[in-house]
């Protein structure tokens, strides 16, 4: 077994074999995104030093920017104390970690009003970005 391989064994997975990482930016830590990886996305992860992760909702492997571009270069990665979590910097390519357009997935705030009110511009399209193949 491998050093990566023992390091990523002992990691708590979730029993779908998933552990929860939250994307931020490296250099002014907002929280970009959150995902989730699997044993082989986050060894690819460390391996590359781009991001990738398994999509729960559409059931597969991916590399975040493969379609748009828009990749994460890895800069730091941590566990927290019960090693169930992950934290990743990142420099987050072209402007957006949002498949929505936007910087950050975070880009609603609740209002006292009790509406979500949409913070910041999108940095792109996703209409152009995401076309039907």
């Amino acid at each position: 077994m491998s050093k990566l391989d023992e390091t990523i064994s002992g990691l708590k997975f979730m029993a779908d074999g998933l552990i929860p990482a939250v994307i931020i930016d490296a250099n002014d830590k907002a929280v970009l995104m959150v995902a989730y990886m699997n044993a082989a996305s986050l060894a690819d992860t460390v391996r590359t030093g781009k991001t990738h992760f398994w999509s729960r909702s559409r059931g597969k492997y991916w590399m975040k920017g493969e379609e748009s571009g828009m990749t994460q270069d890895v800069k730091a990665m941590y566990t927290d104390c019960d090693k169930d979590t992950l934290v990743i910097e990142v420099v987050q390519n072209g402007g957006a970690a949002c498949h929505e357009g936007y910087r950050s997935c975070f880009f609603r705030k609740l209002t006292p009003d009790g509406d979500w009110q949409v913070q910041g511009e999108r940095v792109f399209d996703p209409k152009q970005v995401y076309k039907k193949k």
